[in-house]
């Protein structure tokens, strides 16, 4: 089946780049590229591509916007470009839904290796055969990767469907944070310790999980997390 992608960058030479890259790691990758916010939405809802890069600065509405609107729909991966490197920006993008982000100017091996990464994480197959697990009120079908809630639907994306899937298969565990960056983004997130807090908060926020009396992810101050076997 032939990759998808989709690119909204205003700036030419940019999303050439991308393009161009795709096409070198996957021959027959079909790109799409836009300039603009409303064409990007438009053009997702046209193609549903399976992996999108957004500049947060373009023709409203901005990345953030676009990527907030994505996320209502869809779980696809999708990887932020920013030249602001201040850190609320990026835990903005992180926490409105984007599986990653890229400062410009980026090195372009860091950026395929990234874009790697993301397809990876969404095609990874069940490591077991398990067909369901169930912890109270929470369920998980790892070979339709659907999880459900007191029975109903919860929509994730494949990083957050990943990084409860590792939880869970070792409910009761304490799992560091290194072991989770390593597991769920790879071994080159290993000093990135702000993606898990934020996906973490995504996950208690879709699960209905509080922080403070959890049901399902306890954190471990300074250590890592664990997810709660059910009583």
């Amino acid at each position: 089946m032939t990759l998808k992608l989709l690119i909204a960058e205003d700036a030419r030479d940019v999303a050439d780049v991308v393009a161009f890259g795709m096409r070198m790691v996957w021959p027959d990758c079909h790109v799409t590229a836009t300039a603009s916010g409303a064409d990007a939405i438009q053009r997702f809802g046209e193609e549903r591509p399976d992996l999108v890069v957004l500049d947060v600065s373009m023709p409203p509405p901005d990345g953030f916007e676009v990527c907030r609107r994505i996320r209502e729909i869809s779980g696809v991966p999708i990887l932020m470009l920013t030249v602001r490197d201040r850190m609320l920006d990026k835990v903005r993008a992180l926490d409105l839904g984007a599986d990653d982000y890229l400062t410009k100017p980026f090195d372009h091996l860091e950026l395929l290796a990234r874009l790697r990464a993301l397809l990876r994480r969404a095609s990874r197959s069940p490591v077991m055969p398990d067909p369901d697990t169930r912890t109270g009120d929470l369920s998980l079908d790892y070979a339709t990767r659907e999880v459900r809630v007191r029975g109903e639907v919860v929509r994730l994306t494949s990083t957050e469907y990943r990084l409860l899937e590792e939880l869970v298969r070792h409910a009761g565990t304490v799992l560091p944070h290194r072991h989770l960056l390593e597991r769920v983004w790879g071994p080159e997130y290993l000093g990135d310790a702000h993606y898990l807090k934020v996906f973490v908060r995504r996950l208690r926020r879709k699960l209905g999980d509080d922080a403070e009396h959890p049901c399902y992810i306890q954190t471990e101050w300074g250590i890592g997390y664990r997810f709660l076997p059910a009583r």
